[in-house]
């Protein structure tokens, strides 16, 4: 097991966070629009985005972070 994890991050905070903003900024645009087809309300749709991708946005930064010390499928390092 001790092969699988990794003590040292693969990645940087800062590269996690970039790539986790710039995601995000994304599924907003595309849940708004879905919500917006669905319920036919902008601002419902709009409150529909923000909160559920607030909610994804911190449960796929942890994600990312996890995975940032799994060695498992790292080449080089």
């Amino acid at each position: 097991m001790a092969a699988f994890l990794s003590r040292t991050a693969v990645h940087a905070r800062k590269r996690a966070i970039a790539k986790t903003l710039c995601y995000r900024v994304l599924m907003v645009t595309i849940t708004v629009i879905v919500a917006w087809a669905v319920v036919g309300d902008v601002r419902a749709a709009l409150n529909i985005g923000l909160v559920t991708n607030v909610v994804k946005t911190a449960t796929y930064y942890g994600y990312e972070r996890l995975w940032d010390h799994v060695s498992w499928g790292v080449v080089g390092g």
